[in-house]
C-alpha cells in the first residue's frame, strides 16, 4: 500500500499539519502514504508529514492524474450543483485518506447565477480541529477545483467553525473506512 521513492527534483510541499511552505530537496527518501484525488500524501524517515499536489507528480516519479472536467457549462444551478458535489468527492483530507465530503466538513454549497452569466459557487466548509493549519491548503483546493468546471467563474470558500465538527457528522462509509463502526 505504501510506496518509498526519492524526492526526483527539488519540490515545493505543504507541512501536515500547520500547513508551512516547505521545500524537500532532491534525493529525499519518502513514503507515499496516501496518493488520492490527485495529491499525494509523503512522510520522511524522521515522521515528518507533507502534502505534494498533483502538478508536481513527476517529482515523485508519478504521472498527474487523469481528470477531465465537464467540457459543456452546466445548463442550470441544479445541474452544476450535482457537477460541484461530484468534484469535491475528489478532495482529501491530507492525513487520512478519507474525502472532505465524507467527513461531514462541507457543510453549505450554493449555486447562483450570475447576471452577466455563468454561475457564483460558495461553500461553507469546516476542519477536524479549529488550529488546523491545513485550512487554507484545504479551501484553495477545493476552489481551484471548482473553477476548473466550464460555467463556474467565481468561487468562495469560508472556513466556519459553527456547529463546531464532530466525528457524529462522518458518513457511514466514512465511520466504516476510519473503522469507528
Amino acid at each position: 500500500m505504501y510506496e518509498e521513492v526519492s524526492i526526483q527534483r527539488e519540490v515545493g510541499a505543504v507541512q501536515i499539519p500547520d500547513g508551512s511552505p516547505v521545500v524537500l530537496p532532491e534525493g529525499t527518501k519518502v513514503l507515499i502514504t496516501q496518493s488520492l484525488g490527485g495529491s499525494f500524501t509523503v512522510m520522511t524517515d524522521r515522521g515528518a508529514m507533507y502534502r505534494i499536489d498533483e502538478r508536481n507528480a513527476d517529482a515523485l516519479g508519478k504521472e498527474p492524474a487523469e481528470h477531465t472536467s465537464p467540457s459543456a457549462a452546466p445548463v442550470d444551478a441544479v445541474s452544476l450543483g450535482q457537477l460541484l458535489w461530484s468534484e469535491l468527492k475528489r478532495c482529501f483530507y491530507p492525513e487520512i485518506p478519507v474525502i472532505i465530503v465524507g467527513l461531514g466538513l462541507v457543510y453549505d454549497c450554493k449555486v447562483q447565477e450570475r447576471s452577466e452569466g455563468g454561475f457564483r459557487v460558495d461553500i461553507k466548509m469546516t476542519l477536524t480541529a479549529p488550529g488546523c493549519g491545513m485550512g487554507p491548503v484545504l479551501a484553495e483546493d477545493v476552489r481551484a477545483r471548482l473553477e476548473a468546471i466550464s460555467g463556474v467563474d467565481e468561487t468562495e470558500v469560508e472556513i466556519v467553525f459553527d456547529p463546531p465538527w464532530s466525528p457524529n457528522m462522518m458518513t457511514d462509509a466514512a465511520r466504516l473506512q476510519l473503522g469507528f463502526m
